[in-house]
C-alpha cells in the first residue's frame, strides 16, 4: 500500500514538474554584458526585454506560456566565450531562439558552434558584418539591422557630402571592423574621396601610439575609427588627443555611446561625425517610441529598437508555429515579417495572437522599420547621421541612400 501511495506520489510530482516546465518558453538572449560594447548592451537588452513584457502581459504565447528570457555574455570579442554562452543556452536552457549575439563574431562563434547544430533561429539586432549574410546557417540566422555594406557606403556618402576629401582610417581587426572598413573604403573611393591610410589594429591593448603615428604621418585631419566605444576606439580616440594629432574624429555605431564622450571629454569630441543604423518614421517606431519612453526606457539608445523587434517577433513566430519547438521556427518567422498580411504594430500582442488564432496572415511593422528578409535572413534600413554636440551624440537626421 505504501509503494502505491508513493508511487501515485512521485507520478503526481513528475505531472505537476512537466505542467512547470510547460508554462514558461525560453528565448534566449546573448549580449556583450562585458567588454567592448558594454556601455551599450544594458539598454539593447531592455528593448527585447520590453518586447517580452508586452507579451506576457496581454496572454502569454501558445496557451497562456510567458516567454522567460535568460541571459548570456559574450564579451563581445571572445569567440570561446560566445561559443560557451549559446552552448549553454542551446544545451542546458533549452531555449528555442536565441536573441543576439550583438558583436558579429560572436554571432558567428554561436551560431556555428552551438545554434546551427541545435537547430535554434537567431536573430540578431546589432550584428551588422557582411559576414553574417554568407554563414551556411540552414536559414536559421537572421538579423533586424542593416548590413555594413550598406552602413559603410552611407558613412562613405555622408563625408564627401560634408566636403571632407581625405581622411585616415583604423577599425578592429575583426569580422565588424574588417567588413565595415571595406565597405566605407570602397565607397569613399568611388566617390572621388582619398583614404590616406587604412590599418587595422587588435583590440584591448593598451598603446595605439605606433598605429596614429604612421596614420598622423599621411597628413589626414580627419580619423575615422571603426571600433568600440569601450575598448580600442575609445583608447585609439584618448591617444590621438593627447598626441595632438586630428582635427576631426569620425566613428560607426560601435562608437556611438556617451560612454565614450564621458571618459574622453565633451571638449574633445563635441563635433565628432558617427553613422548608426536607424529607425525610419514609421508608424511603428512613433508606437515604440512612447511605449519605450514609458518603460523608463531611452528609445534612441543604439540597437534598442532592433532588439525589442527580435524579440518581439521571435514571439509571433512561435505563436505561429504553433508550439515551443525549434523545428519549423524559421519559416514561421518569415511568414509573421513579410507582406501581405494585416499589420501589426508594437506594442499589438493581444491583436496578433488573435488574428494567428483565426488563420490571418500578419505583417510586423517594427520599432525599426519593417523587416522583409531576404533569402540571407537579411534587411534593408536606414543609416542616422549622429553628431557630438553639447557632451551627447544626437540624432542629426538620415543620411540619403538616393540623394546624387
Amino acid at each position: 500500500m505504501k509503494k502505491r501511495v508513493l508511487a501515485t506520489a512521485v507520478a503526481a510530482t513528475t505531472l505537476a514538474l512537466s505542467g512547470m516546465a510547460q508554462a514558461e518558453v525560453k528565448v534566449g538572449f546573448l549580449g556583450g554584458f562585458t567588454g567592448g560594447i558594454e556601455s551599450l548592451t544594458p539598454p539593447i537588452f531592455d528593448g527585447a526585454n520590453l518586447a517580452v513584457q508586452q507579451i506576457n502581459e496581454q496572454g502569454g504565447v501558445l496557451d497562456g506560456q510567458d516567454i522567460v528570457m535568460p541571459t548570456g555574455d559574450t564579451t563581445c570579442s571572445d569567440a570561446s566565450a560566445a561559443s560557451n554562452a549559446a552552448d549553454r543556452m542551446v544545451n542546458t536552457e533549452q531555449v528555442t531562439a536565441i536573441v543576439g549575439a550583438l558583436c558579429t563574431g560572436a554571432t558567428i562563434a554561436a551560431a556555428n558552434n552551438a545554434a546551427i547544430p541545435g537547430g535554434v533561429t537567431m536573430v540578431s539586432p546589432a550584428s551588422t558584418a557582411p559576414a553574417v549574410t554568407d554563414l551556411d546557417d540552414n536559414d536559421l540566422v537572421f538579423r533586424t539591422v542593416p548590413s555594413d555594406a550598406f552602413q559603410g557606403q552611407m558613412l562613405a556618402k555622408l563625408l564627401l557630402d560634408k566636403g571632407i576629401q581625405e581622411v585616415a582610417v583604423t577599425y578592429v581587426n575583426n569580422d565588424y571592423g574588417q567588413g565595415l572598413a571595406d565597405a566605407f573604403v570602397a565607397g569613399y573611393e568611388s566617390g572621388g574621396g582619398s583614404v590616406l591610410d587604412n590599418l587595422a589594429h587588435e583590440d584591448n591593448r593598451a598603446d595605439y601610439r605606433s598605429e596614429l603615428g604612421t596614420l598622423a604621418a599621411t597628413g589626414a585631419q580627419t580619423l575615422v575609427v571603426l571600433a568600440y566605444a569601450d575598448t580600442s576606439g575609445q583608447t585609439v580616440l584618448r591617444q590621438a588627443y593627447e598626441s595632438g594629432m586630428f582635427s576631426q574624429y569620425v566613428g560607426g555605431d560601435g562608437m556611438v555611446g556617451d560612454s565614450l564622450v564621458e571618459a574622453i571629454g565633451a571638449d574633445v569630441l563635441n563635433g565628432m561625425i558617427a553613422t548608426r543604423p536607424g529607425s525610419p518614421e514609421l508608424p511603428g517606431t512613433a508606437m515604440f517610441n512612447q511605449q519605450a519612453q514609458a518603460a523608463g526606457i531611452d528609445p534612441s539608445a543604439v540597437f534598442a529598437a532592433q532588439a525589442y523587434d527580435a524579440a518581439f517577433l521571435l514571439g509571433l513566430a512561435i505563436e505561429q508555429n504553433g508550439n515551443a519547438e525549434r523545428e519549423g521556427l524559421s519559416e514561421a518567422l518569415r511568414s509573421v515579417a513579410t507582406a501581405p498580411g494585416e499589420v501589426v504594430l508594437p506594442g499589438e500582442w493581444e491583436k496578433a495572437k488573435e488574428l494567428i488564432a483565426a488563420g490571418t496572415e500578419i505583417n510586423y511593422e517594427g520599432a525599426s522599420g519593417t523587416h522583409e528578409f531576404d533569402e540571407n535572413g537579411d534587411v534593408p534600413g536606414v543609416v542616422q547621421e549622429m553628431l557630438v554636440e553639447d557632451g551627447t551624440f544626437t540624432i542629426q537626421g538620415y543620411v540619403d541612400a538616393d540623394e546624387e
